[in-house]
């Protein structure tokens, strides 16, 4: 799941506050609501309801949106607002097999024509990806991960190729990041890089095909679990969660206390 900004029971929140940024902290918040359903697709952000619910201004409520909109969690609509980004379940399937496909297609293709300077790049984001599977933090892993994917399709030097993959992975951003935040999988997506790493720094085509192809598959099967673990929760906050009919104080909202300036 993703983690939640708690503060350790020896901080103050002044404290913890200084270790990271208010932005941040609204941001981690806005993100769990999304991943756990409390904010739906095509649901508009509501800026003045959560910067009451969170004790906060505007300002870090739009920072934040606006990191979100960069991972491709919420998407701005001119004169309209925020948005958190949608996709019916069909769609999402159909994009996502298109998506394995193209991908294992640029690994193939990579694996002919790698050089040792591409694979010192992508070993150091599999490597660093390694570092922060312990900590659990999706929101720190996930741009590594995207990071990591995009460098296979620039590297592939196939532009249409790269071009096709970049617009459907951007579709399926809150599909991919919920996966991620379903249970204890970073390590599982991880260890798929660093067979997908494997086989193209051993030049084998073949190989690399068939292990970049089954990586996206099997996201495609810890999607459809957590979008599953999802449905069960909101069905379970609307059953037996009297907090769930009152809007603008969700079951898991807490108030964010800020620093002074």
């Amino acid at each position: 799941m993703v983690k939640k900004p708690t503060i350790p029971d020896d901080f103050s929140a002044i404290d913890f506050l200084r270790t990271r940024s208010l932005s941040s902290v609204v941001q981690a918040e806005i993100e769990r609501m999304i991943v756990e359903g409390e904010l739906t697709p095509n649901e508009r952000v509501n800026e003045n309801a959560l910067a009451q619910q969170l004790g906060v201004s505007r300002g870090p409520i739009r920072e934040a949106c606006s990191a979100l909109s960069a991972m491709g969690l919420i998407e701005v609509i001119p004169n309209r607002g925020f948005f958190v980004r949608a996709l019916s379940d069909e769609e999402a399937l159909d994009v996502s097999q298109a998506r394995a496909s193209i991908f294992a297609c640029m690994a193939m293709v990579l694996a002919e024509r790698v050089n040792d300077a591409q694979i010192a790049i992508l070993r150091g984001l599999v490597d660093r990806m390694d570092e922060i599977v312990p900590t659990g933090e999706v929101s720190v892993y996930y741009p590594v991960n995207l990071e990591f994917h995009e460098q296979i399709a620039r590297m592939s030097g196939n532009q249409r190729l790269a071009q096709i993959y970049l617009g459907l992975a951007r579709e399926l951003h809150i599909q991919r990041y919920r996966a991620l935040s379903s249970g204890d999988v970073l390590h599982i997506s991880n260890a798929e890089h660093r067979a997908i790493l494997d086989a193209v720094a051993a030049h084998d085509p073949v190989l690399a095909f068939k292990v970049a192809q089954a990586h996206i598959l099997n996201g495609i099967v810890r999607t459809r679990r957590a979008g599953k673990a999802v449905a069960r929760k909101r069905r379970s906050d609307k059953g037996g969660d009297a907090t769930a009919k009152n809007p603008a104080r969700p079951r898991n909202s807490r108030t964010v206390t800020r620093s002074p300036a």
